[in-house]
């Protein structure tokens, strides 16, 4: 599914995290944002580096600005509440995402 995207995540978790996804996700390299001192920041951090691109953007929660650029955004962003990595139907949900945005780049 990701063959032809591009990954970028927080490094709250440490190396070890960014290792695992990419080696879940079949990845070579992943981007790594940096952090910021509040999550008001981190969320503003997340929106400049999304900019025109696609965005799954996975967290613990969001806040009401970050649900109003999504919805502004439209149907290129997926907000996905998870505070302790992903259950099976949002990973679903994801898959379904990332399926549509590539048959749309067909």
């Amino acid at each position: 599914m990701l063959a032809d995207g591009e990954v970028a995540l927080l490094a709250t978790e440490g190396l070890d995290a960014i290792n695992r996804v990419a080696h879940e996700l079949g990845q070579q390299a992943i981007l790594v944002l940096r952090t910021e001192a509040d999550a008001g920041l981190q969320e503003q951090a997340v929106i400049a580096y999304a900019q025109a691109l696609p965005l799954v953007w996975v967290a613990p929660d969001f806040s009401e600005e970050v649900r109003r650029w999504a919805s502004d955004r439209g149907p290129m962003t997926l907000l996905t509440t998870a505070a302790a990595g992903l259950d099976g139907e949002e990973q679903q949900r994801i898959d379904r995402f990332l399926a549509i945005l590539s048959r749309q780049s067909e």
